[in-house]
């Protein structure tokens, strides 16, 4: 349950910052409303994924996955573009996720 509430916060973030991009600058209402609504419940789901996880790791794993997740969706939804040392970058967080989930003794209280 722990993972599945972290989980559910990265993409509560992805929704949040997607619709941050689709808003506008704040312009457009609905998008505006909808980055409000799911930043609050990223962050509320965050807070209760910190009763489970170390700060540092749980901030590791919600902003690691929420950058790759941002940079998927900024790709296929809005046509930006990676070169290739940004998907390298990314693929390396990607792994430091990894190494910590597989191997840290520090990653669940």
């Amino acid at each position: 349950m722990p993972y599945l509430t972290l989980i559910l916060a990265v993409l509560a973030e992805t929704i949040g910052t997607t619709a941050l991009q689709a808003s506008q600058a704040f312009t457009k209402p609905l998008p505006t409303v909808v980055v409000v609504i799911a930043y609050a419940a990223a962050f509320y789901l965050l807070g209760q994924a910190l009763r489970y996880f170390p700060v540092g790791i749980a901030y590791a794993i919600w902003s690691g996955l929420g950058i790759v997740l941002i940079a998927l969706i900024g790709f296929a939804v809005f046509g930006q573009k990676l070169d290739l040392p940004a998907v390298l970058g990314m693929g390396m967080i990607l792994a430091g996720i990894l190494v910590i989930h597989l191997f840290s003794n520090a990653s669940t209280h």
